[in-house]
C-alpha cells in the first residue's frame, strides 16, 4: 500500500490527504459476510468522479448472462461448437467460470443437476458402436478337469486362452500350501505391510524373488499392474529431470506409471532399437533415464530386443526396466524368464514379474538392487498404503515359484505343445501372427467378426478363446489369442483346428494368403521365426511322447 501511495499520491486528492492507517481501516470496514466490495474503501471510491465508473463497468460484467453455448466446454465433456463466431478468450480459464453447462444430448442444462446416468450411459454406447465393448464370459475353471472349465449353464467347454500358461493354480505343491497356511493364519493380511501385514512368508517370497533373478532384493505388490506404475511412477518422480524410453507396445500399467510420473516421455517404435537410440541421442548424458521394455508381449507374441537395448542403456547411461510378467515360469532353467534364457540376468538393473501367469496364485513383485528396492518400498504409495497379500496366496505362490526353479517338465510340456499347434495352424491357412514365444495370436482384423468367432466357438464348439479388440490392439489387427498349455492333448488340438477351419470359412475370413495384399502386424508377409526355445533345450521325458500318441495329456497331478 505505501507504493501505491508513493506512485498515485500527487495524481488523486483523496490519496494525499490520507494516511496508509486510514487506508486499512477503510479497506476492513465491512460487515460480517458482505463482499469486498461493500467495504468502507469501496464506498468511497463510489464518490470519485473517475472510481466510480470503473467500479460501474465492473458490476455491468460480472453480471452479464453468459452465452448459451461456450466455445470452451470443460475437458472431458461433448463439445458444442457456437452457431456464431466466439468472441476472443480472454485472461480467465474458461474451465474456472464455464458459460454454460450442457447434458450429454447437447441442449441446454442451465439451471438443471447434470445428468450423471445420461452421461454414462453415452460413454458406453460410444465403445458399443465402435465395438470396444468388452464382454464378460462366465468361465469357471475345473481344476481336476485342467484346462476344462463350465460356464454359467453348466456346459463343460477346453479353455484356450488363459494366462495360467503351465497349469500350476491346480498343482498339489500349490493348492496343499495354500491350504496349510489358511489353518496356520486364517484368510487375510490383517493390514498393510507397515501395520501387521509382514509376515515371514512374505520375506520369504522377496527372498525368493530375489534369488530367482540374482538380484539382491524384491519387493511383493499386489499385482503386477501395481507394481509398475508404482516403480515406474515412483523412481521418475524422484529423480530429478528423469526420461523415460518407452516401447510403443508396452502393458497400461507401465504407459499408466509413466504417466503418474509426469516425467519427460519418449515412445519408440516397438522393438526398434534404431529409433530408441535416435531417442537417447537427444537427452544429455547426465540426465537420469529409464528404458521400459517387456521380454514377451503378450498380444502380438514378439520378444524385445534385450541384448540391444542393454546396450543402449550402457552407452547413454540409462536404467533398464524390464517386464518379464508373460515370461517368468516359462523361459530359462530356472523360470527366471527370458533374460535368464538369453544370460542377460545380471545386465538387468529393474525386473518385474507376476505371480498370477505362470507361477498360478496372484500379485506382483519387482527385483533388483537392496537400494532401489528399497527406496520403492519406502516412497510408493501403491506399495505402502495398500493390504498386503493374504498369507494363503503368498505360501501358495511361494511354493509354485521354488517348485519351478526346479522342475523344467511344465516348461517343456507347453513348449511342444506351442510348436505343435503352430504348424498345425500353418499348415491349414490359418492366419498366425509370427512370433517366438508361447502366445498364439491368429489374425481376424475385425472387432465385429472377432467377437463373433469367438461367441461361435464357444457357444457350438464347447472351445473359449476370448477375442481381443482395440484398444489392447491396433483397430484392423483383432484377433484370437490361444495360448497352448502342457494339459492340452492332440484330439483337443484336432477339434479346435477344425473348428476354426469351419468357421473361417463360414464367416468367409481371411486365410493366411488373403492377407498378401495388405499385410497386418506381418501376416501376409511370409515371415517364418523361428522359436525362441530351441529343441535341443527342452527336457522331454519319454513318457511325453507316450502321452501324446496316447492322446492324454503329457502332465497328469
Amino acid at each position: 500500500m505505501e507504493a501505491l501511495l508513493s506512485s498515485m499520491g500527487s495524481k488523486c486528492p483523496f490519496l494525499v490527504r490520507s494516511s496508509v492507517s486510514t487506508l486499512r481501516t477503510l479497506a476492513a470496514q465491512a460487515p460480517a459476510g458482505a463482499a469486498a466490495a461493500e467495504s468502507g474503501l469501496a464506498k468511497v471510491a463510489g464518490s470519485c468522479p473517475v472510481m466510480s465508473k470503473a467500479l460501474d463497468a465492473k458490476k455491468r460484467a460480472m453480471h452479464t448472462s453468459a452465452p448459451a453455448h461456450s466455445a470452451y466446454p470443460l475437458q472431458g465433456f461433448p463439445a458444442h461448437p457456437a452457431k456464431e463466431a466466439p468472441l476472443a478468450p480472454t485472461h480467465t480459464p474458461a474451465a474456472a467460470a464455464p458459460a454454460a453447462a450442457h447434458n450429454v444430448a447437447g441442449t441446454s442444462t442451465a439451471g438443471r443437476p447434470f445428468d450423471y446416468d445420461g452421461f454414462f450411459n453415452e460413454q458406453l454406447e460410444k465403445k458399443k458402436k465402435d465395438k470396444s465393448y468388452r464382454y464378460f464370459n462366465n468361465i469357471n475353471r475345473l481344476a481336476q478337469a485342467y484346462p476344462t472349465a463350465h460356464t454359467g449353464t453348466g456346459d463343460n467347454v477346453t479353455v484356450w486362452c488363459a494366462n495360467d500358461y503351465l497349469g500350476m493354480s491346480r498343482h498339489p505343491v500349490v493348492t496343499e500350501a495354500m491350504k496349510s497356511a489358511v489353518d496356520m493364519y486364517g484368510t487375510g493380511a490383517g493390514g498393510t505391510r507397515n501395520i501387521a501385514g509382514n509376515a515371514a512368508l512374505h520375506l520369504r517370497l522377496e527372498h525368493a524373488l530375489a534369488d530367482l533373478h540374482g538380484c539382491d532384493g524384491a519387493l511383493v505388490f499386489s499385482s503386477c499392474f501395481v507394481a509398475n506404475d508404482a516403480t515406474l511412477c515412483t523412481l521418475a518422480s524422484k529423480m530429478p529431470g528423469t526420461h523415460i524410453f518407452s516401447d510403443a507396445s508396452n502393458h497400461a500399467s507401465m504407459i499408466q506409471g509413466i504417466r503418474n510420473s509426469r516425467a519427460a516421455k519418449h515412445v519408440f517404435r516397438h522393438n526398434d532399437v534404431a529409433h530408441l537410440e535416435e531417442l537417447l541421442q537427444k537427452v544429455p548424458i547426465e540426465a537420469p533415464k529409464i528404458i521400459a521394455f517387456e521380454s514377451v508381449y503378450s498380444m502380438c507374441g514378439s520378444i524385445g530386443p534385450t541384448k540391444e537395448i542393454i546396450a543402449l542403456a550402457k552407452k547413454y547411461n540409462a536404467l533398464t526396466f524390464l517386464d518379464e510378467v508373460h515370461a517368468v515360469g516359462m523361459y530359462g532353467a530356472r523360470g527366471a524368464g527370458v533374460a535368464e534364457y538369453q544370460d542377460l540376468m545380471s545386465e538387468i538393473d529393474i525386473f518385474t514379474g507376476t505371480l498370477g501367469k505362470a507361477f498360478g496364485v496372484v500379485g506382483g513383485y519387482i527385483a533388483g538392487s537392496a537400494k532401489l528396492v528399497d527406496m520403492v518400498r519406502s516412497y510408493a504409495p501403491g506399495f505402502i498404503f495398500t493390504t498386503s497379500l493374504p498369507p494363503p496366496v503368498v505360501a501358495a505362490a511361494l511354493s509354485s515359484v521354488e517348485y519351478l526353479k526346479e522342475s523344467t517338465l511344465e516348461r517343456s510340456g507347453q513348449q511342444l505343445n506351442v510348436r505343435d499347434l503352430k504348424a498345425r495352424l500353418r499348415d491349414v491357412g490359418i492366419p498366425v501372427v509370427p512370433n517366438p514365444s508361447h502366445i498364439v495370436p491368429v489374425m481376424v482384423g475385425d472387432a465385429e467378426l472377432a467377437k463373433r468367432v469367438s461367441d461361435d466357438l464357444l457357444r457350438d464348439h464347447a472351445i473359449y478363446v476370448q477375442s481381443i479388440n482395440s484398444p489392447t490392439v491396433a483397430v484392423g489387427e483383432e484377433r484370437l489369442r490361444i495360448t497352448p498349455t502342457p494339459g492340452h492333448t492332440p484330439p483337443m488340438m484336432d477339434h479346435l483346428v477344425d473348428s476354426l477351419l469351419h468357421l473361417w470359412r463360414k464367416h468367409n475370413l481371411k486365410f493366411e494368403k488373403d492377407w498378401e495384399l495388405a499385410p497386418r502386424a506381418n501376416v501376409g508377409t511370409g515371415l517364418v521365426v523361428d522359436q525362441l526355445v530351441k529343441m535341443e533345450d527342452l527336457a522331454i521325458p519319454e513318457h511325453f511322447e507316450q502321452a501324446r500318441a496316447n492322446n492324454q495329456p503329457m502332465l497328469i497331478h
